[in-house]
């Protein structure tokens, strides 16, 4: 199963209603994220808050480890702080390899 989503954007500036209608999920669905670490808005309140393309990766990421997986929030947090974990040792692996072989 793929749970990586594509990065739609790098851009900073999305708000809560932009995040909300680009994952088709509700405000609530959001400040749970938020709340549990998921998410790391910019800003101080959720009226405040900008989001980037990554905020937008790891929202549907978190809601389809909900929806396909019944993982909780925390869960998902979780799951995603290994899934970079992962990727970041991929990326070290990578550069020690092609290292070895200049």
């Amino acid at each position: 199963m793929n749970l990586r989503a594509p990065i739609h954007e790098e851009e900073t500036g999305l708000t809560l209603a932009d995040l909300c209608q680009s994952c088709r999920i509700q405000t609530e669905v959001v400040l749970e994220l938020v709340e549990e670490g998921v998410l790391s808005p910019q800003g101080d309140a959720p009226a405040q808050w900008r989001f980037t393309g990554v905020h937008v990766q790891r929202t549907l990421v978190a809601v389809r480890l909900q929806r396909d997986l019944g993982v909780n929030h925390a869960g998902a947090a979780l799951a995603l702080q290994l899934l970079e974990e992962i990727d970041t040792l991929r990326a070290r692996l990578q550069a020690l390899e092609q290292r070895e072989q200049a």
